[in-house]
């Protein structure tokens, strides 16, 4: 677990400098703000048509050969990239060709990497292994960022995407190196007798199992709707900073990297977590929701910088216990189509969020956007949860006429 932590650190400082510069590349290219977000959704694209396929490719397939495989096919599209803007041969069809195939190599590579750290630990200490992922992300996020400036600084834009190709490099020779702990599963190969079959890992399979669990469909509909209303705090309190707040580019730099260490902090509390369920996220999720409300009424900027520490900590927290529902809750032979599945709800969040987040604060400003989006986070939970426990199923004891003994009815409180 050591030598996977470290590994996906590589990778995500690499990820990280090619994520900093890739949009200044667009920029550079076209001059179009719109064809950035174009090739950004090219990339999200085939999350949203494919990733359920993706997810059950690793269910029937090895899971290290298929991390490794998926690993070193990343690292060559980043080379390729690499050589071609390095020869000032990329233009923008060339750009989009290379988002699409690394969108498709990255739904199988997701479910994949993600499963496979989880078989390093024992079963009660995954929580906690996912905690430590997302410690690492974070830490992988700042040390990309900052190192984004130097490589483009000292050896230009072709250095960051030959970097992240070494990281993915990095982590595909790390992994046939890796044991999983006794017992942990892995696909087809450790699959159970009484589990299905590679032959019948069917992607409707998964689709079923996603639709008729409904821990999973409430911890979809909690994050979706955190999703869209919350947590696209970059373009929210970037509009609130430089707007009602009358802050500049320093001061928001300064709420981004509260940000980013509310983010570090959560991550370690979550490391903490043995039992995380579906209600602890709603819980976290409509704590969140309250805190927003009161960072859209800040008066100031000191205020705000109270309130965005808390914000960070709760989402990160929130984030890491949903996904250690989601990859524990389903049995281990699912759990590649339940991810892929997620991959594609995920993606209609992160594709539809930005765009009625932006009508929102067209309608009722910064402010209102935070407290409304809030507030509807947080009832909206509040609303949900007393519904569930009104419809919740409870035993009555009566007593039988014939034998005058206890039995039980049930009744919907």
């Amino acid at each position: 677990m050591r030598w996977w932590s470290v590994a996906n650190f590589v990778s995500n400082a690499g990820t990280w400098m090619q994520l900093t510069v890739q949009n200044l590349l667009v920029l550079q290219i076209t001059g179009s703000a719109a064809a950035t977000g174009l090739s950004m959704s090219v990339q999200a694209a085939p999350a949203l048509l494919i990733s359920v396929f993706g997810g059950a490719a690793v269910d029937r397939w090895p899971r290290r050969l298929t991390a490794a495989v998926s690993q070193a096919l990343l690292g060559a599209v980043a080379f390729t990239t690499a050589v071609l803007v390095a020869l000032d041969r990329l233009d923008m069809t060339s750009l989009m060709v290379l988002a699409a195939v690394t969108g498709v190599i990255a739904t199988v590579d997701g479910p994949a990497c993600s499963l496979l750290g989880n078989d390093l630990v024992p079963a009660e200490d995954v929580p906690s292994a996912i905690g430590v992922g997302a410690l690492v992300h974070q830490a992988g996020r700042l040390t990309g960022a900052a190192l984004a400036g130097v490589a483009v600084g000292l050896l230009g834009t072709a250095a960051a995407y030959a970097a992240n190709g070494v990281s993915f490099l990095f982590v595909a020779a790390v992994i046939p190196f890796l044991r999983p702990v006794r017992g942990a599963a892995r696909a087809v190969a450790g699959a159970a007798p009484a589990e299905k079959a590679p032959d019948t890992m069917s992607v409707r399979e998964g689709l079923t199992f996603f639709a008729r669990r409904p821990r999973l469909l409430a911890l979809a509909g909690i994050t979706g709707l955190s999703a869209v209303f919350g947590r696209n705090y970059q373009l929210t309190l970037a509009v609130l900073v430089t707007g009602p707040l009358a802050g500049g580019a320093g001061a928001f730099g300064t709420v981004s990297t509260v940000l980013a260490v509310g983010g570090i902090v959560g991550a370690v509390v979550a490391a903490r977590l043995r039992r995380p369920s579906v209600r602890l996220v709603g819980l976290l999720a409509a704590a969140g929701g309250l805190l927003q409300v009161v960072a859209g009424l800040s008066p100031s900027m000191a205020v705000l910088l109270v309130m965005v520490l808390p914000m960070a900590v709760v989402e990160s927290v929130s984030d890491t216990a949903g996904t250690a529902v989601l990859q524990t809750d389903p049995p281990a032979h699912m759990r590649g189509r339940v991810l892929g599945v997620w991959g594609s709800v995920g993606t209609v969040w992160s594709l539809g969020g930005p765009p009625a987040l932006g009508l929102l604060m067209e309608l009722a400003g910064a402010r209102g956007a935070l407290v409304t989006g809030g507030l509807l986070i947080a009832g909206t939970i509040g609303a949900g949860h007393v519904l569930r426990r009104r419809r919740a199923v409870t035993p009555v004891p009566v007593r039988t006429a014939a034998t005058d003994l206890p039995a039980t009815l049930t009744s919907a409180a």
